[in-house]
């Protein structure tokens, strides 16, 4: 199946991977899905009349040039059929069927955990942040993060600073950049790891964009650490995503509302001042 197919249904008809399964556990290969008419697509569990007009309104030719023209402009697209799909993402049941990357993914980000926290962090929390991600890419742990403000941006910097590996995760299109003032960063990560997102590049931020994105950031992830939070924030709906993926949550003692419910809820506790850093990459590699 051509990656024609799949950004057509991803992007132009907003067809997610649960319906794309239907569709070709019906069809058996998206090429016949997109030579039904709407009569026949709706045969479909769960598409409606809405959806099997969208895929027939389709300009394959359109999305093609589109395609191309990513490429030109350094975008990789991957699909679930791709080998470079990230192994960590594709278990997950509500994992994206496309991703637009810019940068590398390696068979090695595997390894990888993520460190998220707030956009207004206390200074000893951005210092802890970049710690963890500096230790832990040192020990060869890929970092996740969402280049936000604040505790995502001090947690891709440590990963830089160490000379291993990080991704970004975006709420936005590769070419709609959130936050813009992180360009350079972007730039940055691109080189030592990935900046990466389910949207077409075109697309800008949304709040539900952004929500959308943290079961993308603890999917790729072995494990989320939330360094500080608020109680109804990102990073404890990326943990509370990380659970429902059978990951590993941990949370700082002392990181604010948000950490002390992830804590009572059965998170694991990292202490500040007794961080023992081996101990810490083994028990994530045990995840």
């Amino acid at each position: 199946m051509s990656k024609t197919h799949w950004v057509a249904l991803t992007t132009a008809a907003r067809v997610g991977g649960k319906t794309i399964t239907r569709l070709l556990e019906h069809f058996g290969t998206l090429e016949a899905v997109f030579e039904a008419v709407p009569d026949e697509l709706m045969q479909v569990p769960h598409v409606g009349r809405q959806t099997a007009n969208a895929i027939a309104r389709i300009d394959l030719g359109a999305v093609e040039a589109d395609l191309e023209g990513m490429t030109q402009r350094g975008i990789q697209v991957l699909t679930w059929e791709d080998a470079a799909f990230p192994a960590n993402l594709l278990r997950c049941e509500d994992a994206p069927p496309v991703l637009f990357v810019r940068g590398a993914l390696l068979p090695c980000d595997a390894r990888a955990v993520a460190v998220v926290g707030t956009r207004t962090p206390s200074p000893s929390s951005i210092e802890l942040a970049s710690r963890l991600a500096f230790e832990l890419a040192s020990r060869g742990w890929t970092i996740v993060s969402g280049l936000a403000v604040g505790i995502d941006r001090a947690a891709h910097q440590g990963a830089l600073m160490s000379g291993g590996r990080t991704l970004a995760v975006l709420g936005s299109g590769l070419e709609r950049l959130y936050p813009p003032q992180h360009a350079h960063l972007a730039q940055d990560i691109e080189g030592r790891g990935a900046v990466l997102s389910e949207l077409h590049p075109g697309v800008t931020v949304s709040p539900q964009n952004l929500i959308a994105r943290n079961r993308i950031t603890s999917g790729l992830s072995r494990a989320v650490i939330v360094v500080q939070s608020g109680q109804d924030s990102g990073s404890v709906s990326t943990a509370r995503r990380a659970w429902g993926q059978g990951r590993k949550v941990l949370a700082v003692t002392g990181g604010d509302t948000g950490c002390d419910t992830l804590l009572q809820a059965g998170a694991e506790a990292i202490h500040p001042d007794q961080i023992e850093w081996d101990a810490l990459a083994e028990s994530l590699a045990s995840c």
